[in-house]
């Protein structure tokens, strides 16, 4: 019950199928997340490849991504790679206790006021949205399947990694 009332409260909140606004899409720029997610840590990622990932603590596909996100941190982040998880979690509590369980290399924002959701509009959990060094959209995943998706990764790091060169 808990998952499905969570679940109905992120439609809602983030807009789902109820919302007008137009979802982040491949080759449009990125939302500017400082404006978005006031008073969070949001680090500077101008000229980076940017890593944007939408999770929640009640998200098993989330719970999984994790380790592949801390790995990419640590392999791309000195490369100019920044990952972003935001989470769309309501309660501080759970945001909190499962960033504490993950153990992020990587920055985490909690989005309780659901504005970069409702910015991004994202239609799973977790999305992510990697974006060039100028703000683009690039590629967009909807949700994680483990080694399939860790190599989908990979390949457009280093793709975008190597362009910008």
């Amino acid at each position: 019950m808990k998952k499905f009332a969570s679940s109905l409260l992120f439609l809602m909140c983030t807009g789902g199928a109820l919302s007008t606004a137009a979802p982040v899409e491949v080759g449009r720029p990125m939302p500017k997340l400082s404006n978005l997610v006031p008073g969070a840590k949001v680090p500077n990622t101008s000229g980076k490849i940017i890593l944007v990932d939408f999770w929640a603590s009640w998200c098993s596909p989330c719970r999984k991504s994790f380790p592949i996100l801390n790995e990419l941190h640590r392999k791309y982040g000195p490369k100019g790679l920044v990952i972003i998880g935001i989470s769309v979690d309501e309660k501080e509590a759970d945001y909190r206790k499962f960033a504490s369980k993950m153990k992020a290399a990587f920055p985490l924002v909690h989005d309780s006021a659901h504005k970069a959701a409702a910015a991004f509009n994202p239609s799973a959990m977790p999305m992510s949205y990697i974006v060039d060094s100028k703000g683009i959209v690039r590629y967009i995943h909807k949700g994680f399947s483990g080694a399939r998706t860790r190599a989908k990764y990979i390949a457009e790091i280093e793709t975008l990694l190597t362009k910008e060169r």
